[in-house]
């Protein structure tokens, strides 16, 4: 699967995931760095010694995580933008997360962006609480980012669209923002069906295709339950959008 989509396996991401007793200690450093390639920057620049020096050159990185203080230098010393340092005892509520950034404009501390998992899929509403930008052009900047603590494991880039901002339109058809749904959750609203009668998401043109799935993961957030255990709305033909023409037989639909 890494190398058809790019995405690390289960079974990868447990090779190199600390234990759940480090991670309670503090930052700490985690290599998702899976393929067999002539690369040892992340060595080199660990003065701690817990990136373990490299047999062969090839080999991937083996990182001690009772010597890792989660500093964060080898973050921007690596090549291929695979380590990241998560720090679960940020706050109550949040983790800390710092990640590799190559894209500019870079974001600007107290902004709130949206974390993306491995996928490039929107995953949470973050805040940035430090942008480290080296002066050395070989280095990459560090961007570091409050995330719920659910998603220390999720998050690994950004996006500086705030996609989760209470402004942000859910449902395009009625025009009804996410701000607009939460609100109805907060009320007792907790199912697609009840949004949908009180709200009209859902009853227009597109039938619920783009807000249904943004519904039904604020649901889940807010109440937790697992998503593959709310129930989707009844969906009624036509199934595919249509233009009125067509159903008058005022069109040619040969």
């Amino acid at each position: 699967m890494l190398k058809s989509t790019g995405i690390a396996t289960k079974e990868d991401l447990e090779k190199v995931i600390p234990p759940k007793e480090r991670l309670a200690r503090g930052p700490v450093a985690i290599i998702e760095c899976f393929e067999r390639i002539p690369c040892n920057p992340c060595y080199t620049s660990c003065k701690r010694g817990a990136i373990k020096e490299f047999e062969d050159i090839n080999d991937c990185p083996k990182l001690d995580y009772d010597i890792c203080n989660g500093c964060g230098v080898c973050i921007s010393n690596c090549p291929g933008l695979a380590i990241f340092v998560v720090d679960e005892t940020y706050s109550e509520s949040e983790a800390l997360i710092k990640l590799p950034y190559e894209f500019v404009p870079l974001p600007k501390e107290g902004d709130f962006i949206t974390g993306l998992d491995r996928a490039g899929k929107p995953a949470c509403r973050a805040k940035v609480i430090r942008v480290q930008n080296s002066r050395a052009q070989d280095r990459t900047p560090v961007v570091s980012l409050a995330v719920p603590r659910e998603f220390s494991m999720v998050v690994r880039s950004m996006s500086l669209d705030d996609y989760y901002s209470d402004n942000t339109i859910v449902c395009r058809c009625e025009e009804v923002t996410l701000g607009e749904i939460r609100e109805y959750i907060r009320k007792g609203y907790t199912t697609v069906d009840q949004i949908k009668r009180i709200s009209r998401c859902g009853m227009g043109p597109c039938q619920g295709r783009t807000c249904t799935p943004l519904i039904m993961q604020e649901i889940s957030r807010a109440t937790g339950q697992s998503i593959a255990d709310l129930k989707t709305p009844t969906y009624r033909p036509p199934t595919v959008p249509i233009k009125l023409g067509q159903l008058t037989g005022g069109e040619n639909d040969e």
